[in-house]
This record gives C-alpha cells, structure tokens and sequence, in this order.
C-alpha cells in the first residue's frame, strides 16, 4: 500500500483536526529518526497511523482489540485513552497488512511508553509529545529536551506524564513506569 493510500484512508477514519495532527507527527517522527540514527520511512508511518483508531467508536475499538484476542488489564479497562493505541496497533496489522513488528509496536506504546523501547519506539512517542501542532504548556520545554538528547526527553516525557496523572487522580499504566524506572536506573548505573 502506497503512503496516499494510508492517507485516504486515515482522512475517511479521522476528523481534520486529528489527520493533521497525524501528519504533523509523522513530519517530526521523520526529523528525530534523521537526527537520532532510525528509519525515516518507518518513523514516517509509524507517525502517520499511530493515532489511526483515534476517532473509532469505543465499541469499535474495543471489538478490535477483543478480536486480536488481547485481554486488557484493570487499569487498560479504565482509562480508554488508551485504547486507540492498543485497538491501533491491531488495525494497521489486521485490516492494513503492515508486517513490520517495530512499526506495530511504536504505535501500540505511543501512549505509555514501556520498558526496553525501540529506537524507533521512543521517536514515535516523543513526536507525539512535540508536534508542531501541539501547543500544552511547556511543550517548548519538551521541544528543547528532544533537540538536546534522546534518554534525557524520555526522562523529561516520561516524569510529565506520571506527573500529570498523578495530580489528575488516574492510575499509572504499569508499562510507563516501567520505562521511566529502566531509565532511572539506567541512570544511576552510568
């Protein structure tokens, strides 16, 4: 499938706003694989589709993931942000054919994140963080982190993130903690 057909298709699933918001995170994932030493083409696509269950009735995603046979956990079953990352991973294997087990994968944990990430993984998460359209506050903050190193934006993603959930009264998926923790230690072992 040609990267135009991918295209009509997510403007078929995706409102305006959430398509451009796709592009938008491919055209960074595609600049943080350049500077970081990833696949553009792959960050591209992981960029384009990782949002592409987004828009999808929870119903919807919901039958997706039960048909890929994946048993969500308590904390998955109550927070369906997360869903569209799980139900999307399925989708681009099921229903686009896209065989590439690191794409799937970059696109399945661009929400938590998780221990023993991909190089791609990472870029695809922290794209999704400093897109051009996205506009939270510190996000320029974010931006500079990205600029200055890969391990220290994770850090810098990751703390937001659990940071935020906390002070909102959400549960921490335990995939998030766990990349933030490989990253702690990682830290103190240097």
């Amino acid at each position: 499938m040609t990267i135009n057909a991918y295209k009509r298709i997510l403007m078929e699933r995706l409102t305006e706003k959430r398509y451009l918001h796709s592009l938008a995170v491919a055209d960074e994932a595609v600049r943080l694989a350049k500077k970081y030493g990833a696949d553009p083409d792959k960050a591209y696509l992981a960029g384009l589709l990782h949002d592409c269950m987004k828009d999808a009735p929870k119903e919807e995603m919901l039958q997706t993931i039960e048909r890929f046979g994946i048993i969500l956990t308590d904390i998955e079953k109550s927070s369906p942000k997360l869903w569209h990352a799980i139900a999307g991973a399925c989708f681009v294997r099921r229903q686009l054919d896209i065989e590439d087990g690191e794409i799937v994968r970059a696109i399945r944990y661009h929400t938590t994140a998780r221990k023993d990430m991909s190089l791609l993984e990472k870029i695809l998460y922290l794209a999704d963080f400093t897109s051009s359209d996205r506009d939270y506050p510190g996000v320029e903050d974010m931006r500079k982190a990205v600029d200055a190193g890969l391990e220290r934006a994770m850090t810098e993603a990751l703390t937001f993130t659990i940071v935020d959930l906390a002070q909102s009264g959400h549960a921490i998926h335990p995939d998030t903690i766990g990349a933030y923790n490989q990253i702690m230690l990682q830290k103190a072992e240097a």
